[in-house]
């Protein structure tokens, strides 16, 4: 197993704008793949993933923490190892990289990767905020090479159900729309979820993103004009709260633990969002949406539909869908397949540039007191 000795990392970001890259030639039959970052979301989600898919194989994993590294390279049976990812994009036998980092890392590493001559699928959100993702997106424009983010609620058969009924018109305008990622004492007690220059915030740039793109993606991404929100930091610095998801620092505590906002869109749509790590309700976890249309509405997670006919009120319940159980490994499928046959990807960087965009103008509002506009 080859291990670089070299720790320092150096890309294009850092100021001196990287050389355009060529797009590839013919895929080979087996597309490699390399992973940087070998923390919790790699080891669950992305390569078990690609491991699944019989054209792929896993060659290397990049992670500065030898441990981290070596311990994924050991479990998934992979070949090589690197300490620093700059080394591993020099390989031309991998074609596909999957950006698995912390969240300040994403920016540097995807716009790397692309840089390399990678398809990248890169974990949300997008980036720390618009300014990255913007740079991000010029990137993959520029270089030909695909950029997907990882929102895998968009793969749920409930998701997909829910945007085949929108886009046939089943609930006619819809006007209104509701979204919640909500936990009750949902504190990570690992990792940099709690560290506001590290991860960009809290619960909204988290978890809430991903309610956020589940429910624009089934309202078709209209564009928002003003966001209206307010962030809470009510239990994170308390000790006496109890942690469902481990002991964390609370000295060290600099994220809101709750969010919520308004977003108006071209149209008159508006949106409400609320996200919480810690929150005095019912349930322990809820990621949930609701959409209103003035022929009919839904709800995701259940997922239930709303109408009206002859004269009568109708709740539905599907008892059957189609769809992969597993929206992660759907996710990693989808993406191979838009490399190995040149589709656009399901979730483009462009839309989720536009999530990124809504989360700073709901911090923004928050630091202003005031509606922002877009």
């Amino acid at each position: 197993m080859a291990t670089t000795k070299r720790t320092a990392t150096k890309t294009a970001s850092k100021g001196k704008p990287a050389a355009k890259a060529t797009r590839r030639a013919p895929l080979p039959e087996t597309i490699g793949v390399g992973i940087i970052g070998a923390g919790g979301i790699a080891r669950g989600v992305h390569i078990p993933g690609y491991q699944k898919l019989s054209n792929v194989k896993v060659l290397a994993v990049s992670d500065p923490i030898e441990a981290a590294r070596e311990g994924a390279a050991k479990q998934f049976d992979i070949g090589s190892t690197y300490a620093d990812y700059q080394e591993m994009l020099k390989r031309d036998d991998i074609q596909v990289v999957s950006v698995t980092t912390p969240n300040f890392m994403h920016a540097e590493a995807t716009i790397a990767a692309l840089e390399a001559g990678k398809n990248v699928l890169c974990e949300k959100p997008l980036a720390m905020n618009a300014k990255e993702g913007e740079k991000m997106v010029a990137a993959a424009e520029r270089t030909g090479n695909k950029l997907m983010c990882g929102f895998h609620f968009r793969f749920t058969p409930q998701v997909q159900t829910l945007k085949r009924f929108a886009a046939s018109g089943a609930f006619g305008q819809m006007y209104y729309a509701r979204t919640q990622a909500l936990r009750r004492r949902g504190i990570p007690g690992w990792g940099l979820f709690i560290n506001k220059e590290k991860n960009g915030g809290g619960p909204l740039i988290d978890i809430g993103v991903h309610m956020l793109d589940s429910t624009l993606h089934v309202l078709g991404f209209p564009k928002p004009i003003a966001v209206s929100g307010q962030t809470y930091q009510m239990f994170g610095k308390r000790k006496d709260v109890i942690g469902l998801m481990g002991q964390w620092d609370y000295n060290n505590f600099t994220v809101e633990d709750f969010a919520v906002a308004q977003i108006r869109f071209e149209g008159g749509l508006t949106l409400t969002l609320e996200s919480s790590f810690v929150a005095n309700m019912e349930e322990n976890d809820k990621m949930t949406f609701q959409i209103f249309g003035d022929k009919g509405g839904a709800q995701f997670n259940p997922l239930k539909m709303y109408t009206e006919q002859n004269k009568t009120l109708l709740d539905i319940t599907p008892v059957y869908l189609p769809g992969n159980v597993h929206p992660h490994h759907e996710q990693i499928k989808s993406f191979i397949d838009s490399v190995v046959n040149d589709k656009p990807v399901y979730t483009p960087g462009a839309e989720a540039l536009q999530v990124t965009r809504i989360i700073d103008a709901i911090y923004a509002s928050s630091e202003k007191g005031g509606e922002v506009k877009l």
